[in-house]
């Protein structure tokens, strides 16, 4: 059990935490807690992330001048929470637009998906377990966050293009080659997505990138982009609606 003077700076040391941290540390009733909590808060020592949730302002800092990676704050909001969609595709160079929106994965259910904190937008979209994988550590303000591998960010971003940016931002993704193309197609076909194969295919032949994917078995077309209205241009190929020109993507 840790003394109340050094509870704080135990707490600094993980810079963020949740009420039932330091509950574990300090083996302090939970109405008693609040108190602390909502003192330190007052005295600008801790700023309140969400509900429960907090991180540390650093000696030196005055409290609404001093915030966290967005990706960090991210990881607080849901578990699991998987940084994916058009922030992991900036955070892996893909695409030099900065999403306004930081994207989280998650298999749990949030009562809120859209919400702001510290005036950073986040979305937080709910997926199946099977839909979880290709997931790799990096690590900010020496916090370890979960994010979306190359591979896997790209056939997210063709399952759900409305939250990439579009489909100009993943074709300049795929217009890369800065992935494993084997690793590619294992994904497209393991997320159980025909739009991710057409997609990925019609793109792949748009910019002239030999790719080997199993041939479409429908008779439906689904937009080439989600965020698009329809039009009359049809690829009858890869069964899609072709309401986008992705030209050369730079």
């Amino acid at each position: 059990m840790l003394m109340r003077n050094n509870l704080l700076d135990e707490l600094s040391k993980m810079k963020i935490f949740t009420i039932e941290d330091v509950k574990r540390l300090s083996n302090t009733k939970k109405d008693v807690l609040k108190v602390i909590l909502s003192r330190w808060e007052k005295n600008g020592w801790i700023e309140r992330i969400e509900k429960g949730k907090y991180m540390v302002i650093p000696l030196g800092t005055k409290k609404g001048k001093y915030t966290l990676h967005e990706f960090v704050l991210g990881s607080m909001l849901v578990r699991p929470c998987i940084i994916s969609y058009w922030s992991a595709l900036h955070h892996h160079g893909f695409t030099e637009q900065i999403p306004r929106t930081v994207f989280i994965q998650t298999t749990s259910r949030k009562k809120h998906q859209q919400l702001t904190i510290f005036d950073i937008a986040y979305k937080i979209i709910r997926l199946k377990e099977e839909k979880i994988f290709g997931v790799d550590d990096a690590w900010f303000e020496d916090i370890r966050i979960r994010l979306t591998n190359p591979e896997k960010t790209i056939i997210d971003c063709l399952d759900k293009p409305q939250h990439a940016g579009g489909i100009i931002e993943i074709a300049k993704a795929i217009r890369s080659e800065e992935y494993d193309k084997n690793i590619l197609v294992e994904y497209a076909k393991r997320i159980h997505n025909s739009g991710v194969i057409r997609r990925l295919g019609y793109i792949c032949d748009r910019l002239q990138i030999p790719i080997d994917l199993p041939k479409i078995q429908t008779k439906n077309y689904l937009k080439l982009d989600t965020m698009l209205p329809k039009n009359n241009q049809l690829d009858s190929k890869w069964h899609l609606i072709i309401n986008e020109d992705i030209g050369n993507p730079e």
